[in-house]
Parts: structure tokens; sequence; C-alpha cells
């Protein structure tokens, strides 16, 4: 079986040196870069399977990292920061990160995570059979993985994507977010569902939805999130 490649954006030598070596003996093929720039090259050039990307580099922004990754990948990115405030999960989250880690952390919690990542992702790839999913105007063409809002296409997160795909096969009913977390995060994920919010937000963005008059994604309070009905949509 092909290893699978992982690229490691980290500067700190006392951390990229023995990480990247645990994750060797995990099984995994380990790229570093010390810069967000050698990243940036490492990722165009090369096809990897997921990105572990400190937020602090020392010639730029880790997040801006994430969003130029986020312009063109789906590749999977973990976040790892010695930063342990909300803000900055959240903000991370909310430019498309599939996970999130803060110093210090044993190589096995990491391995862990990254295995956890990767099953959601490959979860998420596009079947060889496929279907479709339409409620009013949004469409999913499971089997291309691509969803589309009167016909244009959606640039969506692999998260995004699978959130709305479960929203809309669920459409007229309310989804819990536990039920959420299970479905596109898995039973491994680590946080708390504040992470299901973070992405509603986003996606809400992206279908032009307006949080406090919402024509798409609906609120119910203390409990989940709703998609509307066809019938609602087409009045």
């Amino acid at each position: 079986m092909q290893r699978r490649r992982i690229l490691l954006i980290e500067d700190e030598e006392s951390i990229s040196e023995p990480l990247a070596a645990a994750l060797e003996r995990e099984g995994f093929d380990v790229r570093v870069a010390a810069t967000a720039a050698g990243g940036r090259e490492l990722h165009r050039s090369h096809q990897f399977d997921l990105v572990l990307l400190d937020v602090m580099l020392p010639d730029g922004d880790g997040k801006e990292v994430l969003r130029d990754i986020r312009a063109t990948s789906r590749t999977p990115v973990i976040m790892v920061t010695a930063r342990g405030e909300e803000l900055e999960r959240v903000l991370g989250l909310e430019l498309g990160a599939d996970d999130y880690v803060t110093k210090p952390f044993s190589a096995a919690e990491l391995a862990a995570r990254v295995r956890a990542v990767l099953r959601r992702s490959d979860a998420a790839a596009p079947a060889p059979a496929g279907g479709v999913l339409a409620v009013g105007d949004v469409r999913m063409e499971l089997e291309r993985h691509e969803a589309l809002q009167a016909g244009t296409p959606l640039d969506l997160t692999v998260k995004e994507y699978e959130l709305l795909r479960v929203l809309v096969e669920n459409a007229g009913r309310v989804v819990r977010r536990e039920q959420l977390i299970t479905e596109v995060w898995d039973t491994a994920w680590f946080g708390s569902t504040k992470t299901v919010d973070v992405h509603v937000s986003a996606l809400r963005r992206k279908l032009g939805d307006d949080a406090t008059g919402p024509r798409y994604i609906h609120t119910v309070r203390g409990v989940g999130f709703r998609f509307a009905s066809g019938a609602e949509l087409e009045t």
C-alpha cells in the first residue's frame, strides 16, 4: 500500500524533526518546510494527502498559508499552534482547517488525529456510484462531489460539502449538532460542537444566506439546524 504523504510546515527544528520521525515510524511519508514560502512551494509542486501547518512562521502567518491552500485545494489541513485561545481555533476553522492541535501534544495524539482526518477525507471523496440531491435551487452531484446553487458551483471545503449533504438529505427535518459531529467529523472528533456553528456560518455565507432571516439553513435553538424543505424554497 502506498504511504500517505504529509507536508509538515513548522519552523522549530526541535519540534519538526522528532515529529517527522515519529510520523515516519507510523507509516507516513513526511516532507518538512520551515517557512511559509517553502510550504507554499512544496504544496504547489507536490501532491500531499494532508498538511500539518504551524500558525506562527518566521515569514508569515500560517492562517494566510491556509487561505492560499484553500484557494486551490481541498487537501486536509491540521493547524498546529502554541496558542490555546478559542479565537485562534475559530479563525482557523473558519478559514477551512479540518482540525486544530495546541502545543504541547504527543506524537501519538497527533498521529491519531491525522488518521481521523484522513478517514473523514477519504469518506468524503467522490463515490464510484453516486446520485443527485436537490432541494429548491440547491443541487448536489454526489458522484462528481459538486454542489451547485442555481446552476453555479459552490466553492466549498470538504467539511462544508459534507455538512451541506447531511442537511440537504434531511431537508425539512431538524438535525442535531451531535448528529452532524458524528456524520461529518466522525466519533474521533476531539473538539466541541461549536465547530458546527462555525462551519454553518461559513456555509451560510457561501449560500448568500442571512442568519437573522435565513432562507436555507435555519437554527433550532439549543438543538441543531434544519435545511428548508422544497416547498418552503418554492414560496
